[in-house]
């Protein structure tokens, strides 16, 4: 039992299977949202390292349950459709995961945080910020971009894609897959460039693998809500939850 503790306290492991079992089920209900849970939670426990590597596993799993819930037939059509933002996204991650332990994790967090509260609010309010349709490719590659120089270091890659989501008025069913496949490909890019830069090492990794199951477990829950929520509900959650990880990375970058 010892070695899938990374050296950590009783407590703390448990707490932190508890933390995943949690981001697994707001995961399975709403397509996004356990990296940011994981790490943003983790973060107040566990050395940074630590944290960053015990998300990667579950992660990838859960991408892999979530982007095939269609088939493979639908994945490969949506890796086609979104094959500008995967390409920015990847090449991202790559660059910014071997910086990892040089560039201040809370600049960035509060970058990523302001404007992706920004725009979920207004968007709750009733505003329309859809990105003009003639600038979707454009917007891809930036948006990938910067959710790709994010992950690498913290993790966390999904809001730029969300906003990106939100703003064409993509409906449940496509904002889930598309999600599924993008978080599942940067997952695998993540997992194996922390193979390289040392975060995922012979001691993390049997965390991160312990902390699967609960993650599956948490994942299957959060399907059974999902497939409930009407499209208009599933929006509106969606951008509750894109609002309060927002406020969530700017306390984290503050140190509040």
């Amino acid at each position: 039992m010892e070695f899938l503790m990374a050296g950590l306290s009783p407590h703390a492991f448990w707490a932190a299977m508890a933390i995943t079992l949690f981001a697994g089920f707001v995961k399975g209900a709403v397509g996004f949202a356990m990296p940011m849970i994981m790490i943003s939670a983790f973060s107040s426990f566990l050395p940074p390292e630590i944290a960053l590597a015990g998300l990667i596993l579950p992660t990838l799993f859960s991408n892999i349950s979530q982007a095939f819930r269609q088939g493979w037939r639908a994945v490969l059509a949506t890796a086609i459709a979104y094959r500008r933002m995967l390409i920015a996204t990847i090449i991202a991650i790559l660059i910014s995961a071997q910086f990892v332990r040089a560039i201040p994790q809370d600049l960035f967090l509060l970058i990523l945080g302001l404007p992706i509260t920004i725009f979920a609010a207004l968007q709750l309010a009733g505003k329309q910020l859809a990105l003009k349709l003639e600038h979707r490719s454009r917007a891809e590659w930036i948006l990938g971009a910067i959710g790709g120089l994010y992950g690498g270091i913290s993790g966390v890659w999904g809001p730029p894609l969300l906003v990106y989501l939100l703003s064409i008025g993509a409906d449940k069913l496509e904002t889930v897959r598309v999600q599924g496949v993008v978080f599942l490909i940067g997952a695998a890019v993540l997992l194996s460039a922390h193979l390289h830069s040392g975060v995922m090492n012979a001691q993390s990794i049997w965390f991160s693998a312990a902390l699967v199951l609960p993650a599956m477990l948490g994942q299957s829950i959060g399907f059974a809500i999902q497939d409930r929520l009407d499209q208009a509900k599933f929006r509106r959650w969606t951008q509750v939850l894109l609002v309060v990880t927002g406020l969530n990375l700017m306390r984290r970058a503050l140190g509040v």
